[in-house]
């Protein structure tokens, strides 16, 4: 299991939208746990293949993010980096974006925050916000428990947002 201090601050691991690769459930299964990723396929009747993800701005990325998100090429066609420096920030794609899960909850405080201390900082400062307070572990905003040691909560963000999470993992099942 990765821990925050098997990081170091990188680019194509940081979305332009604000979310932080590390912590998603998709590359964290492409990365370490191949099962995740076998149990996410088989959630869509897919093969796992078509979802490995190496970050938002690899060469790889998973089915959805290839398929259906509009912000990777609409930054590259202004020439930014993150959707906080456009002119037209927060646009209704963004935001319908945030509204649809709770991993994107913060969106609008990862990209202020990026903005603010630039991108670099603010990986340091997500390893820590989705680290296990005991292990270190980095876990997804959809586990409650830590996937290592099974501290709960697993990290701040879980234990921020477990309101708003624990809804969602229901309806999944």
């Amino acid at each position: 299991m990765k821990t925050k201090k098997d990081f170091n601050p990188e680019k194509k691991l940081a979305a332009v939208c604000g979310l932080f690769c590390p912590s998603c459930t998709v590359f964290i299964g492409t990365a370490e746990e191949p099962q995740r990723l076998k149990a996410i396929a088989d959630h869509y009747h897919t093969s796992p293949e078509v979802w490995e993800c190496h970050g938002c701005r690899s060469e790889k990325r998973s089915y959805f993010c290839e398929n259906n998100c509009k912000m990777v090429e609409c930054a590259a066609g202004k020439g930014i980096e993150f959707c906080v420096e456009c002119e037209e920030y927060p646009c209704d794609e963004l935001r319908t974006f945030k509204e649809e899960r709770p991993h994107r909850i913060e969106l609008w405080e990862a990209q202020e925050q990026i903005k603010k201390v630039g991108y670099a900082q603010w990986f340091a400062e997500m390893l820590e916000h989705y680290a296990c307070p005991q292990c270190q572990t980095i876990n997804s905003a959809y586990d409650l428990q830590c996937r290592k040691c099974g501290a709960e909560p697993s990290c701040a963000y879980v234990d921020r947002h477990k309101s708003e999470i624990f809804p969602h993992l229901s309806e999944e099942k």
